[in-house]
């Protein structure tokens, strides 16, 4: 697998970085970007498909005319990651789902 800093991604797939590092504005976006590593490291995917995956979602996002809100990157990092799950019957897109809704749900400053 490339650095991060290698991926050969449009600039608009990039995660966002600065000073050769990745940055996150929330701690689960830290969390979705170090599973998508490990998961992919563990090969429970290929990283050029979850590129692919990921090209397709945020391509998916600019042509939605339910397009809402500004662009951010991880949430688009998150539905590719949940995609290849799905595709590799790694987990089950419905009850990711309710746990997602369900940590969602949670107070604030519960995150963990």
């Amino acid at each position: 697998m490339n650095d991060v800093g290698e991926l050969p991604l449009s600039d608009d797939c990039q995660p966002p970085m600065a000073n050769g590092e990745v940055l996150f504005d929330e701690p689960w976006q830290g969390r979705v970007f170090a599973m998508a590593l490990l998961l992919a490291e563990q090969e429970c995917f290929a990283w050029d498909e979850f590129q692919t995956t990921l090209i397709e979602v945020i391509d998916d996002w600019e042509v939605s005319d339910a397009r809402e809100g500004a662009y951010v990157y991880y949430e688009h990092f998150q539905e590719a990651l949940k995609r290849v799950l799905a595709s590799k019957n790694v987990v089950d897109s419905t009850e990711l789902d309710a746990r997602t809704a369900a940590f969602a749900d949670r107070p604030h400053g519960h995150d963990h």
